[in-house]
């Protein structure tokens, strides 16, 4: 995935806009991450980590535990699972690594936060457009809005599902499986709504491969 400098990288020495992702500063993820919060309205994973807040200081370790699932989205989509360090996700919101441990325990449960938390999000928002009662051809539209706002606005997480799902723990994985065959059904059940004489095999093909084009 192309991500893009840090801003300012092209001032001052010309060889450091030759900088590869690699070579940023770690705080560059965290700039990138925040970037992402006020140009898009909060990528998916700003709503995957945000919980109620019934007092300022849960509010506030609430907005952390946030800006520490953006900051993963990019630094495991950039170095891959394997290449994450919870002492360098600390880094990138500047706090110290110990003070990580205090949201999540390893970063095993970073991953789990990122995918089984984005399938969460695909299945509740499926059932939302279901839950309007429009028209199938309307609840169609409705689902591709839905599903082409989350790829133009997470593509890290479609990367990081794509390549690390096999890296979580065995009961998330069967946790995403179900919630994407769950999000699947959504689509399956709306399609043979708008065409009584598909079926239901065909209906899922036309599902991935709607899929495969919004992704």
């Amino acid at each position: 995935m192309n991500v893009p400098p840090p801003t300012g990288a092209h001032r001052g020495n010309p060889a450091k806009s030759a900088q590869s992702p690699s070579e940023w500063p770690l705080t560059e993820y965290g700039k990138l991450a925040a970037r992402d919060r006020q140009q898009v309205g909060g990528p998916v994973v700003n709503r995957i980590a945000a919980g109620s807040a019934s007092t300022e200081r849960s509010r506030m370790k609430a907005e952390r535990r946030s800006a520490l699932v953006d900051a993963a989205a990019v630094l495991v989509a950039e170095r891959g699972y394997h290449g994450l360090r919870l002492e360098d996700l600390g880094a990138a919101v500047g706090i110290s690594g110990p003070a990580v441990y205090r949201h999540f325990p390893n970063k095993e449960a970073v991953l789990v936060e990122l995918l089984v938390g984005v399938s969460e999000y695909l299945h509740a928002g499926g059932e939302e457009v279901l839950a309007r009662r429009a028209t199938p051809l309307e609840t169609l539209h409705e689902l591709v809005a839905f599903h082409l706002d989350f790829a133009m606005t997470s593509p890290r997480l479609i990367e990081i599902q794509f390549r690390d799902l096999a890296n979580l723990p065995t009961d998330a994985q069967r946790s995403v499986r179900s919630l994407q065959r769950r999000y699947v059904e959504i689509w399956v059940r709306t399609l043979r709504e708008l065409d009584s004489d598909c079926s239901e095999d065909d209906a899922r093909v036309q599902a991935h491969a709607a899929f495969g084009l919004l992704n």
